[in-house]
């Protein structure tokens, strides 16, 4: 059944004088029967017309899906390279096999992509996951394309290529395959140390200059990732994808991400120092973005997990975003703005000198695509 949080008395006390106190009272999932899953409710989605929310009226279970289960959904695209023109971003085109993602991060800022699908940001996000079973095929005919001219495409950017689901469907890798058949530039973003499934895929790529891999690491506390994270790899297995991955010449960049004020970021030195020791030739960090219903999520998660720091962490945030509580804009919307986010900054510009995180990533190269034969019925004149 339904259940809310229970801090204690102090802490209610505390948090009802702070902008977040509306936390309180809410109804959460029983914590039995959301073991292995980041987000604490299962709103509707906000394009429904009517709100449903599960409480406890003293009959028994309300939640009428297990939370144990993962659904998944096939999915028939009808594009898979999705185009961009943010002007923050270096990359302006990505492939996203999945929607929806398994691992669970309270702070996913994908979240809210799934109320589209007409599901909740909140528990659904992580078990209602889509399969985009034709991906391969249509890559196929995308890259053969007269018209198309090849660019780096960016994996990960939305979903992870590499959650659970990988492990059964294989589409990131035969994406992989593809794209080493044209000899096509690629960059993977995880938290997954199943991303080393691949390497007999990605070192000829990297041979060749085509891929480059970043490997997202939040917490080196494993008690603090297994709450926050509580289906991605440990933070020593990604740290040992890391070796794998740069022993078998794969260019790796250790990306702090994203950095919780007040929660994580006093760790910031310690993921880079043990992420070099591992070959990572380079570094990043990403501050905390709650867009649209991630904001409520994450507080939820905060109050369930950390109460005694809700405030201080929701105090941090909205110094680093202008009084608010997340900035869209381009160009500070990654690395937030005012003090706090200089002095992040500065920490990360000192840690990459120091650990020797600061190292040229080779050029991904363009210049070797080959594109793929497609049997569309015609004869070729020559």
């Amino acid at each position: 059944m339904a259940m809310r949080v229970a801090p204690s008395f102090e802490q209610l006390e505390k948090l009802s004088r702070t902008r977040d106190a509306d936390l309180v009272g809410r109804a959460y999932i029983d914590p039995a029967l959301n073991r292995g899953r980041g987000a604490q409710t299962n709103k509707t989605s906000r394009f429904d017309k009517e709100s449903r929310e599960a409480f406890d009226d003293g009959w028994g279970q309300v939640e009428d899906l297990k939370p144990f289960e993962t659904i998944e959904h096939v999915e028939r695209a009808r594009t898979i390279i999705t185009r961009n023109e943010s002007p923050d971003i270096g990359f302006d085109r990505s492939i996203n096999a999945y929607r929806g993602c398994e691992h669970g991060c309270s702070y996913c800022f994908a979240r809210p992509t799934h109320a589209y699908l007409g599901h909740s940001a909140g528990l659904e996000f992580e078990r209602d996951i889509y399969v985009k079973v034709n991906a391969v095929e249509l890559l196929r005919r995308e890259l053969a394309d007269k018209r198309y001219r090849p660019k780096p495409i960016a994996m990960g950017t939305n979903t992870d290529p590499y959650q659970p689901a990988e492990r059964k469907h294989k589409l990131t890798r035969s994406i992989l395959q593809l794209l080493l058949e044209t000899r096509h530039p690629v960059t993977i973003t995880t938290k997954s140390a199943l991303v080393v499934r691949d390497l007999d895929i990605l070192k000829p790529m990297a041979e060749l200059g085509l891929v480059r891999v970043a490997l997202s690491i939040t917490s080196m506390d494993h008690k603090l990732s297994r709450k926050m994270e509580p289906r991605a790899s440990t933070p020593e297995k990604r740290l040992e994808a890391i070796r794998l991955l740069s022993e078998a010449g794969v260019p790796v960049t250790v990306m702090a991400a994203p950095m919780i004020p007040g929660l994580t970021d006093m760790e910031l030195e310690r993921i880079l120092d043990a992420a070099a020791a591992q070959g990572a030739r380079d570094a990043n960090v990403v501050l905390l973005r709650l867009p649209g219903e991630v904001r409520d999520i994450f507080r939820e998660w905060l109050l369930r997990h950390y109460p005694d720091r809700v405030g201080h962490v929701m105090s941090l945030v909205r110094e680093a975003r202008g009084g608010k509580d997340n900035d869209p804009n381009f160009g500070t919307r990654f690395i937030g703005e005012g003090a706090y986010a200089v002095l992040l900054r500065q920490r990360l510009e000192k840690g990459r000198e120091r650990y020797g995180l600061n190292k040229p990533m080779p050029p991904l190269r363009v210049d070797l695509f080959m594109p793929p034969r497609v049997d569309d019925g015609q004869m070729n004149l020559f």
